[in-house]
């Protein structure tokens, strides 16, 4: 047993610590208002099962939940209830997504070598995968997962709606998370966009601003982000479908 023991424990010297961290300060204007984070999945919060999947992953050492400053007291109640067994704090967030992931990443513990960034709002996410994310990111320094766009994409002039291409559907991906990258590259990039006051809707696209190679990996079709109310609907059917295949 102490040779097993001792094993393990020269196993988790070699991997790097990863830092989780989970933006949490949108406004959910498109789910018509009130917090989406909160709102009933099969009777618990969408956050708390986001937050359960990520302290269930073996390669996770630590969460970051960034919410706004109103909503501190709240969500640290909902981290306690979930009954969390890895440490965590909840930060305050900025007014963008890339001021949220940025004051977290700086929050994060200094032995973290990875740094992986998942939407609160992605509940249906399985351990097992954010373990894989982090492996894969592990190599190649920035990684997401993403799947191929089933859709007919266009670009087209705002102004008017006037077509302007229809790109080929077979280089494009829509991309998921987690995303996971080299804890300094992260930090860096973040404060690059920030400086630069450039609005941003991915982590991935803080990195690629620098020049730097972001390599995707095969996401999952039920790794959904609740956006709209039909999203939820979806979310339990997916949760339903999964009881009866356990």
């Amino acid at each position: 047993m102490k040779l097993f023991d001792r094993l393990g424990k020269l196993r988790d010297r070699r991997r790097p610590y990863c830092t989780m961290i989970v933006p949490a300060a949108g406004e959910s204007r498109r789910m018509g208002g009130g917090n989406k984070l909160l709102l009933p999945l099969e009777g618990e919060p969408v956050l708390a099962h986001t937050l359960r999947a990520i302290d269930a992953a073996t390669l996770v050492d630590e969460i970051i939940l960034a919410t706004r400053t109103e909503c501190l007291a709240e969500m640290a109640e909902l981290c306690r209830r979930c009954g969390l067994q890895k440490p965590v704090r909840v930060v305050v967030g900025g007014e963008t997504r890339t001021h949220s992931v940025l004051a977290a990443a700086l929050e994060a513990n200094e032995k973290a070598r990875l740094i992986a960034v998942h939407d609160g709002a992605r509940p249906l996410i399985r351990p097992e995968q954010i373990d894989e994310l982090i492996r894969f990111g592990e190599r190649t320094y920035a990684a997401a997962p993403a799947v191929p766009v089933s859709d007919t994409i266009k670009r087209t002039e705002p102004s008017t709606g006037r077509v302007l291409e229809t790109p080929d559907r077979a280089a494009l991906f829509a991309v998921q998370t987690p995303q996971v990258f080299q804890a300094e590259l992260l930090k860096a990039a973040l404060q690059s966009a920030v400086n630069a006051e450039v609005t941003l809707t991915d982590d991935c696209s803080a990195v690629e601003r620098l020049g730097k190679e972001v390599y995707l990996t095969a996401g999952d079709p039920e790794n959904i982000k609740i956006t709209r109310p039909l999203d939820l609907r979806l979310a339990e059917a997916i949760l339903a479908e999964r009881r009866k295949q356990a």
